[in-house]
């Protein structure tokens, strides 16, 4: 890789690590960079004794003006280590050149994620010398003027072919979560890879646990067989799409629109308003299916990426 452009520094900042003092002032700085995406509170930011973790504030005079923390991305990418950055866009490349000089071994790249809308970030990669390596969408829709009558033929057609659908049942039998456990593997293995989209793996209990105690999981049956499924999360008025996935043999026929279509209509049914989801864009049938639905897609997120 050739070396990125020089990116100039500025050296009025004074960087130290973390401080559990610092909390109240970084949990600000991270939810004013997600423009209100996300609202942070001060107990999820604590010193870490984690050896492959790196925290640092930039000071300026006695005031945190920016954060950098650096740590393992994910065992789906286990040579890769996150970095994200927040606050004063001039801090960032002394708190980007301390985070250099200090990474723990064992790892080869360097990846930061940001929504395209959110420059000064965006511009830090780039001059950085990062590349732009992948690209994520997420969509939200407005579930109040949602209408599943357009899909009452779709789920006629499928019907008369063979396929109900229902909510599963918290005390769905054994061989129900074993099913749905393989269609949701065969789901995370057929996907688009992208580091910021592949969820690491649930085990089978670990997945029937998430789904009784905060899901509500909707599956399509082909002669009793599991065949598609979908799962919402519910978040105050709002609900989150996890993992609509479709059998390999039965793709093409609409399943997935149909099932996620039920489930919207369930969702309104329960007094949500509002719909979230999202994934890769190289993943074309659900971009197909959320449009379908009436999802409205909002600024890209982008996983930069540098080699070390």
């Amino acid at each position: 890789m050739p070396d990125p452009t020089p990116i100039a520094t500025d050296t009025s900042f004074t960087l130290r690590p973390f401080q559990n003092a610092d909390s109240g002032a970084v949990a600000q700085l991270v939810t004013d960079a997600m423009r209100g995406h996300w609202t942070y509170a001060p107990e999820q930011f604590r010193e870490s004794a984690d050896p492959l973790c790196r925290d640092l504030v930039a000071l300026h005079g006695e005031q945190v003006v920016a954060t950098a923390h650096l740590s393992p991305f994910g065992t789906a990418t286990p040579d890769a280590l996150r970095l994200d950055l927040a606050g004063e866009g001039r801090a960032f490349t002394p708190l980007y050149l301390a985070v250099l000089a200090d990474l723990p071994a064992g790892f080869t790249r360097l990846l930061g994620v940001t929504r395209e809308d959110f420059h000064e970030i965006m511009h830090f990669f780039h001059a950085a010398g990062f590349r732009n390596a992948w690209q994520s969408w997420g969509a939200h829709l407005d579930l109040t003027a949602f209408d599943p009558a357009p899909f009452q033929s779709l789920e006629e057609r499928l019907f008369v072919a063979g396929y109900e659908t229902e909510q599963l049942s918290p005390d769905a039998p054994d061989a129900d979560w074993d099913a749905l456990h393989a269609l949701y593997l065969a789901g995370i293995r057929d996907a688009p890879r992208n580091p910021t989209t592949t969820p690491e793996p649930l085990s089978r209990d670990d997945l029937r646990d998430t789904v009784r105690r905060e899901e509500a999981a909707f599956v399509t049956r082909w002669r009793d067989e599991i065949v598609a499924s979908t799962r919402l999360t519910p978040h105050g008025h709002e609900v989150e799409s996890e993992h609509t996935v479709t059998h390999p043999q039965h793709r093409g026929r609409g399943l997935a629109t149909a099932l996620k279509g039920q489930a919207l209509a369930w969702a309104r049914a329960q007094g949500h308003t509002h719909a979230g989801t999202g994934g890769t864009v190289l993943n074309l049938p659900m971009l197909r299916v959320n449009t379908r639905l009436g999802y409205v897609t909002g600024p890209m997120w982008v996983t930069w990426e540098r080699r070390v």
